[in-house]
């Protein structure tokens, strides 16, 4: 490894203490280190805005910044263990190229605020991400409830309940992928701060240009308090993988109808052959091992939250401890857009077994519909209630599951789906 930026002259390194601070810091700056070397590119043109770097070195050093982003992308400059971290990568390499002019860039920046806006455009980047997923999903969601309609059970305590349609089924998560997509734009604007400037928390004795850095690097405003940069650090993150917390959940619940769906005991649903895998052992099984890994993936998301969660018992200012949050963010955030990605495609192209869920639909599903339909003409509905109940099996003969959707007229229902509602607020996303 290189010598640490802080290497005093009258102190020595010990490797085993230098393992531990670096642990795999290094390797996850590759995550991030693009967004460094673009933040690094603002910072050294707010140097040169207020004198610090001449016109010619703010030149030299954007060029070399330009190649080493060009380097890293081709594999020709790696980031590995021959650095503390990817800042110090950035000086090495510039201080390489450049002489006394690459020295110059970590002027009026602490590796805390360097790290922070490389974060920070990153997360950005990773919430625009989880929006298109989820608006994606909500489109197939959208145009399934408008273009079939099947008759299918409705369940309560996972037992059969009332008669449902695939419109409704569809509808529902239409709009929890809606909701998902507004809280990823939403958390995407409220974390669009540029912590860039404020330094090792408490700012620096010149007046660096920030309204540029803001401007250049597409913040919508900067985060002012240089003391709140720091205090900022993990909840911004925490609200990201929120964010992501949400619409996996919203997944975890989908998967799990797809993994009853898809028995044989239900068999309402097949899935496309590439979203299933064939067993060890067993000629005769194809397993869903997508849905399940899907089902499984908010558990990185809610494991990473809490890492970050359990580091913020911290005062404030910087403190080291706030290097293991990269590792929280890196993994939950990366395993649920990995799953979010494939979530579009999966229910695009999964497929309805229409004679299985009507011979699941059974008379006593109609009940509910009797009960209402008394109360309607004027009996007390506790009075209609029972007396469906005591003929629950009778209750429903004679009727079907097209006349029982076609009464479920209250807003939202299989009769009144709205949805043209829906899609008013996907379109509001745009």
């Amino acid at each position: 490894m290189n010598q640490p930026l802080w290497q005093k002259s009258d102190s020595k390194v010990d490797a085993r203490i230098m393992h531990f601070l670096a642990g795999d810091d290094v390797l996850l700056d590759r995550e991030f280190f693009l967004h460094d070397v673009t933040a690094s590119k603002a910072h050294v043109e707010g140097l040169a805005n207020i004198g610090v770097l001449g016109p010619e070195e703010a030149t030299a050093l954007k060029h070399e910044l330009d190649v080493l982003a060009d380097d890293f992308r081709d594999g020709v400059f790696v980031l590995d263990g021959r650095f503390e971290d990817g800042h110090s990568a950035i000086e090495a390499r510039l201080t390489e190229r450049l002489g006394e002019t690459g020295r110059k860039v970590h002027t009026g920046r602490s590796r805390n605020d360097q790290i922070l806006v490389a974060t920070r455009l990153w997360l950005k980047e990773k919430l625009a991400a989880l929006e298109s997923h989820c608006k994606a999903a909500a489109s197939v969601c959208l145009d399934r409830a408008a273009s079939e309609s099947l008759p299918m059970p409705g369940y309560t305590h996972l037992q059969r309940a009332v008669a449902s349609s695939t419109s409704m089924w569809w509808a529902g998560f239409a709009e929890a992928f809606i909701d998902d997509a507004w809280r990823a734009k939403q958390t995407h604007d409220w974390i669009d701060a540029n912590p860039l400037g404020s330094a090792a928390g408490y700012g620096v004795n010149l007046p660096l240009d920030r309204s540029h850095t803001t401007k250049t690097l597409g913040f919508a405003r900067m985060q002012v308090a240089a003391t709140y940069a720091q205090l900022s650090r993990g909840k911004f993150e925490m609200a990201v993988l929120e964010a992501i917390g949400s619409a996996l959940l919203d997944v975890r619940r989908l998967a799990w109808d797809l993994s009853l769906f898809t028995t044989t005991e239900f068999g309402f649903v097949t899935l496309p052959p590439e979203y299933t895998t064939g067993s060890s052992i067993m000629p005769n099984k194809r397993n869903p091992d997508v849905v399940e890994l899907l089902r499984a993936s908010y558990a990185s998301v809610a494991a990473g939250r809490t890492e970050i969660e359990q580091l913020l018992s911290l005062p404030s200012g910087y403190q080291r401890d706030l290097q293991f949050s990269k590792g929280g963010i890196f993994h939950g955030v990366h395993r649920g857009l990995m799953a979010m990605e494939l979530v579009p495609d999966l229910l695009a192209r999964m497929q309805w077994n229409e004679a299985a869920m009507l011979v699941a639909i059974e008379p006593a599903m109609y009940a509910t519909d009797v009960a209402i339909e008394h109360a309607a003409s004027g009996v007390p509905f506790r009075d209609a209630y029972r007396a469906a109940a005591e003929a629950a099996t009778q209750a429903g003969q004679g009727r079907t599951p097209e006349q029982s959707l076609a009464a479920r007229t209250s807003p939202g229902a299989h009769a009144d789906l709205r949805l043209d509602e829906l899609r008013a607020r996907l379109a509001a996303l745009a």
